[in-house]
């Protein structure tokens, strides 16, 4: 029997070949639309604030006043050694009561006589190996606060007449800045705008706002120090202590950050 000439086709062969023309078909129908899609998804908006660049000058300005004083603070104390620590204690603490007395008869408030420092230590000699304990040492130290800059010479001798040993330094401030700091912060902001204006000007650019203003204030006090011994105080308790509170200066320092164009 002779074999035909036209092989029958086979089942599996025909589905790949259907799956195939509706693959083909598929991709021809969905490709054109992705394409659409990805040409139609908008571009970025420019005007977006986050797409914004901004353009600006950053620049310091400070401002200083000077004025006259109006407080004094005055550090003062007693310090004391002896052979045994209840003894230099006992002394100290004799001492400081005499010359907190005596500021209180000189018209200085309670409120304002404050204990800065409070100690008792053991005193050695070195000369020992090991160093053993030749005595004690005690101190007490308070701050003063003098309202009356003119009174404060004669607040000093007051204290060193009644047993204070150690005068630690004087310190001038006025008690309230806030005149002076609006004046300073009004000199820092000018001074700022200033140094933009010709920056801006050098450049070749306009400035067209204020973009963030930071103000930082710093007025420490001005430290006159002074250092006397219980023996150079003793010598010379009848002599006027000559104190000039002169000026302090009030300052504020600003950071301004402007926009150009």
């Amino acid at each position: 029997m002779n074999a035909s000439a036209h092989s029958l086709p086979r089942p599996g062969l025909a589905w790949l070949a259907g799956g195939l023309t509706v693959g083909l078909l598929a991709a021809s129908l969905v490709g054109p639309a992705l394409g659409t899609a990805r040409a139609q998804s908008p571009s970025p908006d420019p005007t977006w604030p986050f797409l914004q660049k901004s353009h600006t000058i950053s620049v310091n300005g400070v401002g200083r006043v000077k004025v006259v004083p109006d407080v004094a603070d005055v550090q003062l104390g007693v310090i004391f050694q002896a052979d045994s620590a209840k003894e230099a204690a006992d002394l100290a603490a004799n001492a400081m009561a005499a010359v907190v007395e005596a500021l209180l008869e000189a018209g200085i408030a309670e409120a304002d006589i404050q204990t800065t420092q409070l100690s008792l230590n053991p005193v050695y000699d070195w000369d020992d190996n090991p160093p053993q304990i030749e005595g004690w040492e005690a101190s007490n130290m308070v701050n003063v606060t003098v309202r009356d800059v003119d009174a404060v010479g004669d607040i000093v001798d007051a204290a060193t007449s009644a047993g204070a040993t150690s005068i630690g330094g004087i310190s001038f401030r006025v008690d309230d800045p806030a005149d002076s700091e609006a004046q300073a912060r009004s000199a820092a902001v000018a001074d700022a705008e200033a140094r933009a204006t010709q920056l801006a000007t050098d450049a070749g650019v306009s400035i067209i706002g204020v973009n963030s203003i930071t103000e930082i204030s710093f007025n420490p006090p001005e430290p006159f120090f002074m250092e006397r011994s219980f023996d150079e105080a003793a010598g010379d308790a009848a002599a006027t202590t000559p104190v000039l509170p002169g000026q302090v200066e009030v300052s504020v320092s600003v950071t301004i950050e402007y926009e150009i164009e």
